[in-house]
């Protein structure tokens, strides 16, 4: 687990080291289905505040490493070629975007299927769907069954 005072060291000293750090800045966020994020208009990176406290420092360092090639590779380059050479430049050797875990543990609706498997949602579900770890295409065998989260 990341501690978040750790965190903000870090990212600004990547800041520091890639960037200019009187025209970009670091802070956290409260995204809880990706890890971070480059903006381009305010030129402010973020790491989401419940993710950072999930994942250990190796997974932070590489996240932010990630958002920093963003930042130099520049707004039009994606997760394109420009983009992935200067990643590798910097000491990126993760994927090309975050696929692990979301912060399920603040999701207030939880769902289920008959087989088991949990689903989270973030925002009330609002329609009939199905498991997709039991079926490829909706299956009414699978159908998810919905509860709101104690407390939320």
């Amino acid at each position: 687990m990341a501690e978040l005072a750790r965190v903000r060291v870090w990212a600004e000293a990547l800041i520091r080291l890639h960037l200019d750090p009187a025209e970009w800045s670091f802070g956290f966020d409260h995204a809880k289905r990706r890890a971070g994020l480059c903006n381009y208009t305010e030129r402010r990176i973020t790491v989401s505040r419940y993710l950072a406290e999930k994942f250990d420092d190796d997974e932070i360092h590489q996240v932010l490493l990630h958002e920093v090639a963003h930042a130099l590779a520049g707004a039009s380059a994606g997760h394109g070629p420009r983009w992935k050479r200067i990643a590798t430049e910097i000491g990126y050797v993760g994927g090309r975007t975050h696929d692990g875990d979301i912060a399920h543990e603040r999701a207030p609706w939880i769902g289920s299927c008959p087989a088991g498997h949990e689903h989270y949602r973030f925002r009330r579900p609002t329609r009939i769907t199905s498991c997709g770890r039991c079926a490829r295409g909706f299956s009414d065998a699978h159908v998810i069954e919905w509860r709101r989260r104690a407390g939320s």
